[in-house]
C-alpha cells in the first residue's frame, strides 16, 4: 500500500521520539517488560506471540535482516483494516523480547500506552490505550503512573503529521468508531 509519509519523516519522527519516554526511565521496570514479553495461547515453540502492525510506508526504515525482528505480512482484505486500505500490511515481532533495541522500536511500540482516537466532533486526541483492550496488565494504560508532558505532546505532533496521510487517517478513524467516548482517558 503505498503511503505520504516518506522513510525521511519517519525516521525524523522516531528521532522525535528517542528523546520522550511515557515516564522518567524504562516504563518496562514496572512491569517487567510484559508489553513485549507476553506470552498468549498461540504462542506455539516460538515463547512469544506479542507484535505489531507497521503503518503504511513505516516498513521502509527498516531493511527487513534486522536479527531481533521476525517478518510476516497479512493481506489487508482477510483482516480487519479499513476498507479503504489494499495490499499487504506488514506485521513485525521482537525476537529477543525484552532485549530490543530502543532506538529502533517501530512507531507503535515508542507511543505506547498512547493511542490516537478521533471524536465525534473529528478532533484528534491522544488517549490512554483501553486497557481492557491488552492481553496483559500495563501499569500506564490503567493510568497508575502520571505520563510525561513531553511524551504527550510529542507524541500527539507525531499523530498529527500521520494523520495527514490518507490510510493512516482512515486507519485512526477505523479504531476511533470501535471505542465507547464515555470510557476513554482523554490525556490534555
Amino acid at each position: 500500500m503505498k503511503s505520504s509519509i516518506s522513510k525521511k519523516t519517519y525516521k525524523a519522527i522516531y528521532r522525535l521520539l528517542n528523546r520522550v519516554s511515557p515516564i522518567d526511565g524504562d516504563c518496562g521496570r514496572l512491569c517487567g517488560s510484559i508489553c513485549c514479553t507476553c506470552d498468549a495461547d498461540d504462542a506455539g515453540d516460538k515463547g512469544f506471540s506479542m507484535g505489531i502492525y507497521l503503518l503504511p510506508g513505516e516498513d521502509r526504515v527498516f531493511t527487513r535482516t534486522e536479527d531481533w525482528l521476525e517478518w510476516s505480512y497479512t493481506k489487508v482484505s482477510e483482516a480487519d483494516f479499513p476498507d479503504s486500505w489494499s495490499g499487504i500490511a506488514y506485521f513485525v515481532r521482537c525476537k529477543t523480547p525484552p532485549l530490543c533495541p530502543r532506538e529502533t522500536r517501530p512507531l507503535q511500540c515508542r507511543v505506547f500506552p498512547l493511542a490516537p482516537h478521533i471524536t465525534g466532533s473529528g478532533e484528534l486526541r491522544m488517549i490512554l490505550f483501553p486497557a481492557e483492550g491488552l492481553p496483559y496488565r500495563c501499569p500506564l494504560a490503567e493510568n497508575e503512573a502520571p505520563l510525561s508532558p513531553a511524551f504527550v505532546k510529542a507524541t500527539n505532533t507525531v499523530w498529527k503529521r500521520l494523520i495527514q496521510d490518507r490510510h493512516i487517517y482512515d486507519l485512526v478513524k477505523y479504531d476511533s468508531d470501535f471505542r465507547d467516548e464515555k470510557s476513554l482517558v482523554f490525556l490534555p
